[in-house]
């Protein structure tokens, strides 16, 4: 009898993997899909932080003067790719929104899978999407110091450290998706996502260590220390800056994993949570 149980135990577990896995992979497969055949999203997305990264790097080079001595430009970089992260996970989220006002979102709500499937393919179309613009855009930045535009960088994407920087961008580019999908999944109109996106989302990346660090910033800096996001990108600098002396004040890399961690865990759960919960606002 135990035997026949454990049986059937195996065979529920091995069809209920497939009606999560083919879903998810399907709804992530859609996510890169749009995004390619969108051809603006790729500009905007890309193009932009780089716009931002040469000209305040340029501007603001004899003006500030980063930890450890190093420019401005290098010391944006890891600020700018976690910038391309939050954007992308908001152009992948607000796309919720959409998917509802044209039906598409209510057919996979009844449709026979899980509710974390939905989820899992959200989060996961967003976060490739987020590591392959970041990678992007670490890969371009050393070539345009050969052109001129930017100073030549010691800070960046090298061998030594592409598996950890790139495992650190996925875990970010999901926890920032999971974050974008609490905002958008109670919304009914994309304006009031840009609002939130003005007045939150934003000042968040700009509060976290991206474009200014917290020493010398008065009372901001303890904003900066209490944003969850400030431990994301001081651990992405800890992970790509060589010289110690440039990341002595941040906080300490294990410090950055576990509220990173912790961070993301939160958001992704609290994520699954409101998808499970029946309303009658998604029938609409």
């Amino acid at each position: 009898m135990s035997a026949v149980s454990d049986a059937v135990d195996v065979k529920k577990l091995a069809e209920a993997r497939p009606a999560l896995v083919l879903p998810a992979v399907s709804l992530a497969r859609r996510e890169l899909v749009r995004f390619l055949r969108q051809r603006t999203r790729i500009v905007g997305a890309l193009g932009q932080p780089l716009i931002f990264w040469i000209l305040f790097g340029t501007g603001l080079r004899g003006s500030f003067q980063a930890p450890g001595g190093v420019s401005f430009q290098e010391y944006f970089v890891p600020g700018v790719a976690v910038m391309i992260v939050l954007f992308t996970a908001i152009f992948s989220t607000i796309s919720i929104i959409e998917d509802r006002r044209e039906g598409f979102l209510q057919g996979v709500l009844v449709a026979p899978v899980p509710r974390l499937a939905i989820v899992l393919g959200k989060l996961l179309g967003g976060m490739l999407l987020a590591v392959l613009q970041a990678v992007a855009f670490l890969l371009i930045g050393p070539l345009l110091s050969l052109t001129g535009l930017t100073e030549p960088m010691s800070t960046g994407l090298t061998l030594s450290n592409a598996v950890p920087v790139l495992l650190y961008l996925g875990w970010l580019g999901l926890t920032l998706t999971a974050l974008g999908y609490l905002i958008a999944w109670p919304l009914d109109s994309t304006h009031g996502f840009h609002a939130i996106m003005s007045v939150f989302l934003l000042p968040m990346w700009l509060l976290s260590g991206a474009f200014f660090p917290a020493e010398g910033a008065g009372w901001i800096g303890w904003i900066i220390r209490a944003n969850p996001l400030t431990y994301g990108v001081a651990g992405l600098r800890r992970l790509m800056v060589t010289d110690g002396a440039a990341v002595a004040n941040l906080p300490s890399l294990p410090a950055c994993l576990v509220v990173t961690g912790l961070f993301g865990l939160v958001c992704i759960a609290a994520a699954v949570a409101l998808t499970n919960r029946r309303s009658a606002h998604n029938v609409r």
